[in-house]
């Protein structure tokens, strides 16, 4: 869900090799026109995205290697070239062998290089929702780089909710979906407690100046840290801070990283205030592979949402990741060692006929 998640892991294990480089082609589709929910309207909405592989065409012209992967809040695209996801599943002879398929990796309107408040609109800013998002992606892939089919999209957290918004606003555009770390319910409970506390400590900050301020306020730094520590679980925590030593040491590293925009912040965690997938649950067709983990804060197993929502749905299969050492809490979602053998066979079970 959180960027700061990948710091919680790198406080954990240390990566003594270098990041391998990818061929990834970058771009900017300018969605003309972009109307959102609220009726706001933007003349020029800007979705970054990276790619890696080729589109290939079936007679018909249609798409049939395409996969989306989406980002959860906060973070970007940049998140799956890391060696835990891309080195995991894009190279030779990998689950999603760039060779072999059409890599999309979107930043969603609010994240990096796409459109965003602090581009210089601050405030002013449209209010945006998982369903404008998904719209934007949607334009993205038809009309800038025009991809008709996704043979699968894969979401983790924020992106695993938009999974859900994908199978029930486009249902005929995708084979499969694989949602990560996420519940196919509005966002209530603790989940939407942590958020409005992120929320309000930003926008209630006097240095806040209702989104005007020239200077980033304090309350920023406090919400970034707080989205991390709601990532992890108590064993790793607790691996990597065993004394009050270690532990006031890896704090500081925690909140030494770049502070991003506060408008960028309470926008991001907000947007989900239109995520709603629970009354068409039903109706979705698209075979399904949902992986919760046991250790999720975010999503704890305990509240059985997940598991029971899905029962609606036949096509749909649901995994409960067990708590183990290898686990990172809310952010095994992108930890693709765990869980790319689930992949190979799903993709596999869902081979469209030829």
């Amino acid at each position: 869900m959180i960027s700061r998640l990948v710091l919680v892991s790198a406080l954990v294990t240390v990566f003594a090799a270098a990041q391998k480089t990818w061929p990834v082609t970058e771009g900017d589709a300018h969605l003309r026109d972009f109307h959102f929910q609220t009726g706001a309207t933007m003349p020029d909405l800007r979705i970054h995205y990276r790619t890696l592989g080729t589109a290939q065409r079936d007679p018909s012209g249609t798409v049939r290697n395409a996969v989306l992967i989406l980002h959860g809040t906060g973070g970007a695209g940049t998140t799956f070239l890391r060696d835990i996801f891309a080195g995991e599943l894009f190279g030779a002879g990998q689950p999603l062998d760039a060779a072999k398929y059409y890599l999309i990796l979107p930043d969603g309107i609010g994240h990096g290089k796409s459109s965003k408040p602090s581009d210089g609109m601050h405030a002013q800013f449209p209010r945006y929702g998982y369903t404008d998002m998904v719209e934007a992606q949607y334009r993205m892939l038809t009309e800038h780089l025009h991809v008709n089919h996704l043979r699968i999209i894969i979401g983790t957290s924020m992106g695993c909710m938009h999974d859900y918004v994908w199978m029930e606003r486009h249902p005929d555009f995708l084979d499969a979906a694989m949602p990560l770390a996420c519940q196919p319910q509005q966002i209530a409970g603790r989940n939407l407690l942590w958020r409005q506390t992120v929320i309000h400590a930003i926008r209630d900050d006097a240095a806040f100046d209702g989104g005007n301020y020239k200077e980033n306020p304090p309350s920023a730094k406090i919400a970034t840290d707080m989205m991390a520590f709601m990532g992890g679980n108590p064993l790793t925590w607790q691996k990597a801070s065993p004394t009050r030593e270690k532990g006031l040491e890896n704090f500081a590293k925690l909140t030494a990283t770049n502070v991003d925009d506060a408008n960028d912040i309470a926008y991001a965690v907000d947007a989900s205030w239109d995520y709603d997938p629970e009354p068409g649950l039903a109706k979705i067709h698209t075979p399904i592979l949902h992986i919760n983990f046991s250790d999720d804060t975010i999503n704890p197993p305990e509240l059985k949402i997940t598991p029971e929502l899905l029962k609606q749905v036949p096509s749909a299969r649901f995994i409960l990741y067990p708590y183990t050492a290898e686990t990172r809490g809310h952010g095994s979602h992108t930890l693709a060692a765990l869980w790319k053998d689930k992949l190979v066979e799903f993709l596999k079970a869902t081979e469209p006929a030829k």
